[in-house]
């Protein structure tokens, strides 16, 4: 059986889907009253990676730009908030931290059909296999550990000194995303997952305590990192549709879940490092990526509630895919690889149950 490559499926621009096609030339005479600099012709094209917003390249004669607008259709209680991405990016971008820049949002259906929102476009790289079978040793364990800063410098931020104190709740982060999931699990549901069951009632008797109130990315994985192209620095964290106020040891547990993933050959929503010889590829073990993280920040998640934050996170993307495979049932996701990926539900289920039972249940 072939490997599904990730790489090749998700890089690039492909032309727009019929049923996320909107008026270019309707776009066009908005973008040219309200970005200074725009200037047609435009043409659209859209990206092959990106699950849940659609995301198209919008190019110029002079520039490119990047739009992530709204899908269409019936959609699950509070996603899709692309006003909220466009607040995050903007508020951090003052921060200095690398995010593209936020040029317009605009909530006006008649432009485009939904809401959406204009950035910068970065000329980078985007790996989308964790081992980076193209890298070198020494170029992994570079950016390995700029994916570490990074995270540690998100979550140095206090929200109330940026102008975010206004973003999310902040406390029980984790309670309210158990919560949340289980309900868009429910409302998503195709099949039966004993685990997803098991989990709906296990994890909210067995949460650990919050340490502190930070942004959370809410999807800080290497494949939502634009990479410089010729320096091994993140240039822009992108997808930012789940951050809000909430717990750092959650957020980084979730970046952590690349060690545990379980493998799929012919598809998958996530790369894996699971069962890969780390130390040849220059990637290091997950308890010294946990320990310089501790180190950079002093929030530690080495402790024993980290089976805990595993299991939840395992659940948490489990309720997300089942989310997707919900708008291939609907007609609506944005992605040709959904149906695939979505085959993973159960896999990450067993593992959010895996780690539970470790924890005690």
């Amino acid at each position: 059986m072939t490997e599904f490559n990730r790489q090749e499926a998700f890089s690039g621009t492909k032309d727009v889907v019929q049923a996320l096609a909107f008026d270019a030339a309707r776009l066009e005479e908005y973008l040219t009253k309200n970005i200074p600099g725009f200037k047609g012709p435009l043409s659209v094209s859209q990206f092959k990676g990106g699950q849940s917003n659609p995301t198209y390249l919008l190019e110029t004669p002079t520039r490119k730009y990047v739009l992530r607008r709204k899908p269409p259709g019936k959609l699950l209680p509070s996603a899709h908030a692309v006003d909220r991405e466009y607040k995050v990016m903007h508020a951090l971008g003052a921060q200095k931290f690398p995010v593209p820049e936020a040029l317009i949002y605009c909530e006006d259906d008649s432009i485009t059909g939904t809401a959406f929102y204009v950035m910068s476009f970065e000329q980078g790289r985007i790996f989308w296999e964790l081992h980076m079978p193209e890298s070198n040793p020494a170029e992994r364990a570079a950016i390995w550990d700029a994916q570490n800063a990074t995270i540690a410098q998100l979550h140095s931020l206090e929200p109330e000194k940026i102008g975010l104190s206004d973003y999310g709740k902040g406390e029980d982060y984790v309670a309210r995303q158990v919560a949340r999931w289980s309900k868009q699990y429910v409302a998503s549901k195709t099949d039966d997952i004993p685990e997803m069951d098991n989990l709906m009632r296990w994890l909210p008797e067995h949460l650990p305590k919050q340490q502190a109130v930070r942004v959370v990315h809410g999807d800080y994985r290497l494949d939502n990192m634009i990479i410089h192209p010729a320096k091994n620095e993140v240039m822009a964290v992108i997808d930012w549709e789940l951050s809000t106020l909430g717990d750092p040891m959650a957020d980084f547990t979730y970046h952590m879940m690349g060690w545990h993933m379980p493998s799929a050959k012919t598809g998958t929503g996530t790369g894996s490092l699971k069962d890969r010889d780390l130390k040849a590829l220059g990637i290091p073990s997950a308890e010294d990526y946990a320990a310089l993280y501790a180190k950079r920040t002093g929030f530690d998640p080495r402790g024993r509630d980290i089976d805990v934050y595993m299991a939840y996170n395992f659940f948490r993307i489990a309720g997300i895919l089942q989310g997707i495979l919900g708008r291939v049932r609907d007609g609506t996701a944005a992605n040709a690889n959904a149906s695939t990926m979505s085959r993973q539900v159960q896999p990450l289920a067993a593992a959010a149950w895996h780690f539970a039972e470790r924890a005690g249940a």
